[in-house]
Formats: C-alpha cells, structure tokens, sequence
C-alpha cells in the first residue's frame, strides 16, 4: 500500500473529512495520512480505540513516536491522557489498548536506527515560552536532537508563520485554523513539505494550535 508515498512532493490530508477505517484488530480504526507497506508499515495515522479495545503485542523494529489527541492511551507502562507525546525507541515493544477509548497520532516506523531515547512528555510537563525571533508564537519542545525537532506551536490570531527546514517539515492542526500556501487547514489537517520547501502560513481569526516537527524528512527518499 501506498498513500502519499512521495515524500519529495507537498502533501495535505484533512483528516477529519476521511472515514475511519477498520484495522485487523477489533475495535480499532484508522484514518491513514502516508504509509509505505501493508500491516507492517512506514506510516502516519491517526487511530482511534473504541472504550475496552486494545491492539494485540507488537515489536517497534524502527520506532513509534505518538501523540494523544483525546482520551487516555494505555499500555503496561501506565497511563497517557490527552496531549501527552510519546517516543518508543527501535526494538520496544507493548500492548496498547484504552478502558475509556483515545485517538492518537501516531508516526511508525520513521526513527534513526541509533535513536535509542524513551520520551513520555506529559501535559503536565510541558512548558511554552515566547518566541522572539518569530511575534505571535509561543512554543514548547518535546523533542529536539541533531536530526530533527518537534514542537507544539500556538499562533495567534492572524499570525503569519514563515519556516524552512532543509530536512523537511511536518504539521498537524490541533485546534482553530490557517491558511497555507493558500489551503485552508481545520482541525486535524495533516501538512507534509518536502525538505528545502518553506512553510508558509497565517493563522484564523482565532489563532490556531499545531504539532509541528522540521528535520524528519532529511534521510527519505
């Protein structure tokens, strides 16, 4: 399977216009934004858990990176609620499910082999600041290393927001709504730029919330 498989090209998905797709396990459904391969996949997606559902074992042979967009994620580890982001390194392994139900956006199998980090940043944890360089835009790290960077990013209202990132840049619409290279991005848009290629971008009328990593894109082909 190939979706947005290009990863030289633009890419938009509005995630929240798709149906949510079955996936093998009971209980789990998907809306797919880019994937290379079939069950075990290089893939972008968010997914969501109905209330008691739970995905059978499984191995992270090049890493799983998520956050939680609503609800409480669960695996052997504890608990995740909303707005929680999670790494698990190359060769982790779990058993998630949700007793309440989540939906998460989750990237697989995207990490350098050395990438050998566990990340669990809780809401709680998280700490914006100003940007100076950049008016209207706090920011707060979730990750960051020599190869890529990963952000929440709040925009004020009619902010314009000018990036580039040589390794490529990665945007998903938490909350409110802008306009980008003239297309309107909503609530769960999905916005990939291949490396080199700018952002070019002002939130709505009433700002707008993103998840935003620049650098992922270096090693792809």
């Amino acid at each position: 399977m190939r979706i947005n498989a290009d990863f030289q090209q633009r890419a938009v998905v509005h995630a929240g216009e798709l149906d949510w797709v079955a996936s093998p396990m009971p209980g789990v459904e998907r809306r797919m934004l880019d994937r290379v391969g079939d069950e075990v996949a290089r893939a972008t997606s968010l997914v969501r858990y109905a209330p008691g559902s739970a995905f059978s074992a499984h191995r992270h042979e090049l890493g799983e990176e998520f956050l939680v967009l609503a609800g409480v994620f669960q695996d052997e580890s504890g608990d995740f609620p909303a707005g929680t982001y999670v790494r698990n390194p190359p060769g982790s392994e779990h058993v998630p499910a949700s007793e309440t139900g989540c939906t998460i956006f989750v990237k697989l199998r995207q990490f350098h082999p050395d990438d050998c980090s566990q990340v669990s940043v809780f809401p709680v944890d998280i700490a914006t600041h100003m940007t100076p360089t950049r008016p209207g835009v706090t920011a707060a790290t979730l990750h960051a290393d020599n190869r890529e960077q990963v952000r929440i990013e709040h925009w004020e209202a009619d902010t314009a927001v000018r990036l580039k990132a040589e390794g490529g840049i990665e945007l998903l619409l938490l909350e409110g709504d802008c306009i980008e290279s003239g297309e309107a991005l909503s609530k769960h848009s999905w916005l990939r730029l291949p490396p080199g290629e700018p952002l070019a971008a002002t939130a709505g009328a009433n700002g707008c919330r993103v998840w935003i990593k620049s650098g992922g894109l270096a090693d792809v082909v």
